[in-house]
């Protein structure tokens, strides 16, 4: 597949996600058909480097809205490698900013997967976009949370993917003019317990080679 696609620029595959329904092994799977390169929980850490922030800070603010963590942080904390004291104003929107200008960095490196951050939205006007959202049955996905040893029990299972679905929703829909999880927010809908990851990968591969030729 043609590296840059249209434009002579690099693309973006944007997937968001249901808790449990797979999105990671999805969305690296894909990275991995299509030879490009794959972020989620990496993009912190890049978005920590590049703006000198601990990673900490990055971590708190993960797919939360601004009430979810201060908007003040201790100098020492903010500024990684830093021994001075005070407080410096490093406000939720400094950091959210500092995250969308690393993922502008990343596909001006290469094209890539970036799972989950409103990446769709971010990168909508710079660069080819294919927005994907993943879904899958409860039962699906409670069974799956629980393989992987994030809970014991389905009723755990299904509290922590309740809470970690309404926060990424408050997320997306504050940070975006979209609504998290509805069809006409995205390219491509899928319920990931049809096909399975591979099948489901394979699937969006498939439609993206269809979207940019």
């Amino acid at each position: 597949m043609d590296e840059n696609p249209k434009n002579n620029r690099n693309y973006v595959i944007a997937i968001g996600r249901q808790f449990g329904c797979g999105g990671r092994e999805v969305g690296q799977r894909v990275a991995q058909l299509l030879d490009i390169n794959y972020f989620d929980k990496q993009l912190l850490l890049e978005a920590s480097k590049a703006s000198g922030i601990h990673p900490e800070m990055f971590e708190a603010a993960d797919e939360r809205t601004p009430k979810f963590f201060p908007s003040l942080w201790p100098l020492n904390l903010a500024m990684a490698g830093s021994t001075f004291g005070g407080e410096i104003p490093m406000s939720d929107d400094s950091i959210y900013k500092a995250q969308c200008q690393v993922m502008r960095d990343l596909v001006d490196r290469k094209s890539c997967v970036i799972v989950g951050r409103t990446a769709d939205y971010v990168l909508r006007d710079y660069c080819p976009v294919i927005s994907v959202f993943l879904h899958a049955p409860i039962d699906d996905r409670t069974k799956r949370i629980i393989a992987r040893g994030d809970c014991d029990t389905r009723e755990a299972a299904e509290k922590r993917s309740d809470k970690i679905n309404k926060l990424r929703a408050e997320y997306y829909n504050f940070y975006t003019d979209k609504l998290w999880g509805h069809a006409d927010s995205y390219d491509l809908c899928i319920d990931s317990s049809l096909l399975g990851i591979e099948g489901t990968a394979q699937f969006i591969v498939e439609f993206v080679k269809q979207r940019l030729g």
